[in-house]
């Protein structure tokens, strides 16, 4: 059924898998970027008002999470390969349609409903079906590397998309985001094969001797709805659900979604604004793979503890600082070093709880919870800032739930969600 028979590297290979997916995550990362540049272009072109541009952005945030699990069911039903090339194509076709709106209904369909279908399937639901595919050792140091290609795709995307909008408007902006998930298309293709025994191999780090165990095949509601059937019943799930939700909400939510725009209203230039989120994907591209080493060697609840924590106080600090080019700096690194960290010991945690059998579908449940919790914050930011007139309410609440979650995180239990474990949250 694959084209792809022999690849170079032997074992090796899995890194070269992990490169394209990484890319395909980055230009994922850079369409669900992309709204907050909008913000500002869309109202001075069109004028709209903020409170329903914001609104395209939740329901593409929202649906970029709702579709991980169905995402992660349909990766082992339908294919891996197939699935990510369909949402590629997608996510070009539908950002390129957008070209054409002029009705706010039309920036819904196209930046909401279809492109967060898309980039859904190419998302953190991804990162972990490749990594628990591919390898055996170094998972959590690979799924921090792959997390923070969203770090990167910030950081790559922004400042150009930012410098696009202020030469020609929204309209190359656009254009630059469709070109990019095109792109991808051809890559994905050619080098990345269903499993690794599609090639020959077992995953990266098998001991010698080991039988790979053939890959198990159900029906995509079964495959959805049976894991989550099986980890709502447990305590650890909704924990990890519940910070997740945080995670998104005080993330590519708020400060994803809205930054620009509050720098905006403090008088920074977007360049500038974008230029900061690109700083924060700078310091999160090394925070994020920091994160998964120290996840493979230290309880990654305390992790969390401490990543939830230092982002509730960071977010709390922002407004009331003087928005000057160094406490400006201080926040971004401050905050960029925190920004994703919190994937790679939450999926451990899924992984160790749930089974590497139904943990990419309970992942992409939990990742469901972040984008609830990140579309949630991009809808509200919009309505509070309308209000009230400013961003100081949205980021001293985004702040409390940070430290909330910091307090959760110490109660997640650890080891398999066993009959035992399975009393109701």
């Amino acid at each position: 059924m694959s084209i792809i028979r022999r690849r170079p590297f032997g074992q090796n290979y899995a890194f070269v898998v992990v490169g394209v997916i990484f890319l395909a995550l980055l230009a994922a990362a850079g369409l669900r970027a992309t709204p907050g540049v909008l913000i500002l272009p869309l109202e001075e072109a069109f004028g709209w008002d903020r409170s329903t541009i914001s609104l395209s952005a939740g329901i593409g945030i929202f649906l970029y999470g709702m579709v991980g699990p169905f995402a992660a069911a349909l990766m082992a039903s339908f294919g891996l390969r197939r699935t990510v090339l369909c949402a590629l194509a997608l996510m070009s076709a539908s950002t390129a349609a957008s070209l054409f709106m002029s009705e706010p209904w039309q920036l819904i369909l196209s930046w909401g409903v279809f492109s967060g279908i898309g980039s859904g399937a190419v998302a953190i639901v991804l990162g972990a079906t490749v990594v628990n595919r591919w390898f055996v050792t170094n998972r959590g140091l690979m799924m921090g590397l792959l997390t923070a290609s969203t770090a990167t795709g910030t950081l790559i995307f922004l400042p150009l998309l930012a410098w696009l909008a202020q030469l020609g408007g929204w309209q190359p902006v656009v254009m630059t985001v469709s070109i990019a998930a095109a792109a991808m298309i051809p890559l994905v293709s050619l080098l990345v094969p269903e499993r690794p025994s599609s090639i020959g191999l077992v995953p990266y780090g098998t001991p010698p001797g080991t039988v790979p165990a053939d890959p198990q095949r159900t029906g995509l509601l079964s495959a959805a709805f049976g894991s989550l059937g099986r980890a709502a019943r447990t305590r650890t799930f909704w924990y990890l659900f519940a910070t997740f939700w945080v995670c998104g909400f005080t993330t590519n939510g708020l400060v994803g979604t809205h930054l620009i725009a509050l720098c905006g209203d403090m008088g920074i230039p977007e360049v500038n604004a974008a230029g900061l989120l690109a700083l924060m994907g700078i310091f999160d591209l090394v925070g994020t793979t920091l994160s998964g080493w120290l996840t493979d060697r230290f309880d990654p609840r305390k992790l969390l503890f401490v990543y939830y924590g230092l982002r509730g106080l960071s977010l709390i600090y922002l407004p009331y600082s003087d928005f000057s080019f160094y406490s400006l700096s201080i926040f971004a690194v401050f905050y960029g070093l925190d920004w994703i960290a919190t994937v790679p010991p939450t999926l451990r945690l899924a992984t160790e709880a749930f089974g590497e059998r139904d943990a990419p579908v309970v992942f992409g449940w939990i990742a469901a919870g972040h984008q609830i919790g990140a579309a949630t914050a991009a809808f509200l930011g919009g309505v509070m800032r309308e209000q009230q007139g400013d961003y100081l309410g949205m980021f001293i609440m985004a702040g409390m739930t940070g430290l909330v979650a910091a307090g959760i995180s110490l109660a997640i239990r650890r080891g398999p969600a066993t009959s035992a474990a399975l009393a109701p949250a």
